[in-house]
């Protein structure tokens, strides 16, 4: 059913009947799929419009003559004097457990060949959950990045930004992460954003190749799309999130990418002739994303208890995050991970950058074992950056420095992680434990990655209790951690005599 008016013309016909007078209005103007009504009184912002031939459209300009509407299908069957009528809907997508494994589009038709049968229907555009019912996010979400999880924790109910050039694996890190949630019963929401239709096809065998689809909703709005679907694709796939949110559930949502939608809004703000701002985009830009944001949350236990996570994707020019639809929502987030290109282009990847990335939830939402064996890693990352700086410019560098310059490049190599890569939260323990004990002075740093899955295989093998104690109590008493330190120095002496 590939048909947008066909589409929601049955899914309208479907409601049960209720009492309504319809009132008609007369196209007056259309061009470049935005719509002039004359008439048309008693409308809803966002209410779906009936025009004939099966066209529907959404009102988005509410005014006292009349309302302005923009198209949801490209169509020529809508000119001036054509009758218009309002549906009394507002724009809403299917939601439910059918949708789990699923391809849908911003209004719920799916993309994937395969029928939809739905019961339950959320509006695209909902409130988000009011102060009384949120509590502290103090549930860790976990990427399975190492430098992410040692120093930028994500909780279950944080919106932390990914933002960073085109090309430096924004979107590399989100697909990883929502994969990483296989085993944790986290559901995942990926929303993609005036993207090409094959990149989004790409992503999708990623996810079901790695048996994420399971888990995974993907809400897509391709860049042959109409800009009010691309606009819609965000709310769309918050709403779904929110049905599981209310059911109990814990949800990480990925917007890929919001610069897009800006874009896609403020081509419909244009063409409706609203007053434009800074770098053309309308006065309410700022409210277009933090409605979106607001409305992840970690809900109390009385109201069941139910988190979303929100990953909103944000692409730079130049490195520059200091424009406006960046900062707009570096505001709204609660902290971000930045991803450089020099660090990217340089081999380090993930190309986070440790100065400029932040999380404002903070300790709070990270495992104590990870609190307790990752407190000086920002530091020492911060000041090995600083020195090698300096070093560039100096032959003549001593002990002290070059003991901290070799420490330095050992921890941006341990950082080092390759796509679909991700370990799990006794094995980042296990590495970062053994890097406070110096198990990898003597690796060269292109053998790191080696001498890392060597430690791993090992301890994993000969200590199985130990990891199985990590995992199970999420903690490093001294018990623990001696019994580690014990199995890092076994390790060192096994390699030291080979």
């Amino acid at each position: 059913m590939s048909d947008i008016g066909e589409f929601l013309k049955k899914r309208i016909d479907s409601f049960e009947p209720k009492p309504l007078i319809y009132r008609y209005g007369t196209v007056k103007s259309v061009a470049d799929g935005i719509v002039r009504i004359d008439g048309l009184p008693h409308r809803s912002y966002g209410e779906l419009l009936e025009f004939e031939s099966d066209v529907y459209g959404m009102a988005l300009d509410l005014e006292e003559e009349g309302v302005g509407a923009v198209l949801l299908n490209t169509s020529d069957n809508v000119a001036v004097g054509t009758s218009v009528r309002g549906t009394g809907r507002v724009t809403e997508v299917p939601v439910g457990d059918e949708l789990l494994g699923r391809v849908i589009d911003p209004i719920g038709r799916p993309l994937d060949n395969h029928p939809l049968s739905t019961k339950n229907y959320f509006t695209a555009e909902r409130p988000a959950p009011p102060l009384i019912k949120r509590r502290p996010v103090d549930t860790p979400l976990e990427t399975g990045i190492l430098a992410i999880d040692s120093m930028i924790p994500i909780g279950r109910g944080q919106r932390e930004l990914i933002i960073g050039d085109r090309q430096t694996g924004k979107t590399s890190i989100a697909i990883d992460t929502i994969i990483h949630q296989n085993n944790t019963n986290v559901i995942c929401i990926y929303c993609a954003i005036g993207q090409k239709a094959s990149n989004i096809s790409q992503t999708v065998k990623t996810l079901t190749d790695s048996g994420a689809m399971e888990h995974c909703v993907v809400v897509a709005a391709t860049a042959g799309d109409s800009p009010a679907m691309q606009y819609l694709a965000p709310y769309s796939a918050c709403s779904v999130a929110e049905y599981f949110m209310e059911k109990g559930k814990d949800v990480l949502v990925v917007y890929d990418d919001l610069s897009k939608h800006a874009v896609a809004y403020r081509t419909i703000s244009l063409l409706l002739h609203r007053p434009p701002g800074r770098e053309a985009y309308p006065g309410d830009v700022f409210y277009l994303h933090s409605r979106l944001l607001e409305r992840a949350a970690c809900l109390s236990k009385e109201y069941g208890g139910g988190s979303i996570t929100a990953l909103p994707i944000i692409e730079t020019t130049g490195g520059n995050i200091s424009a406006y639809i960046p900062t707009n929502v570096i505001s709204i987030t609660d902290g971000q991970i930045y991803l450089e290109s020099e660090l990217f282009h340089s081999g380090i990847r993930p190309a986070v950058n440790t100065g400029l990335s932040v999380s404002r939830v903070g300790r709070s939402a990270q495992h104590k074992a990870m609190q307790k064996v990752s407190g000086s890693l920002r530091i020492q990352l911060a000041q090995y950056r600083e020195m090698a700086v300096f070093a560039r410019f100096s032959s003549d560098i001593d002990s002290t420095t070059k003991k901290m310059l070799d420490n330095g490049e050992r921890l941006t190599a341990l950082f080092k992680q390759g796509r679909r890569q991700t370990f799990d939260l006794a094995q980042e323990v296990i590495m970062l434990g053994a890097f406070s004990e110096n198990a990898f002075a003597d690796v060269k740093v292109s053998d790191m990655d080696k001498a890392r899955r060597e430690l791993i295989s090992e301890i994993s093998s000969t200590h199985s209790n130990l990891v199985r104690r990590i995992l199970d109590t999420k903690d490093l008493d001294q018990e623990t951690k001696n019994e580690l330190i014990s199995a890092v120095k076994d390790f060192m002496r096994e390699k030291g005599d080979k």
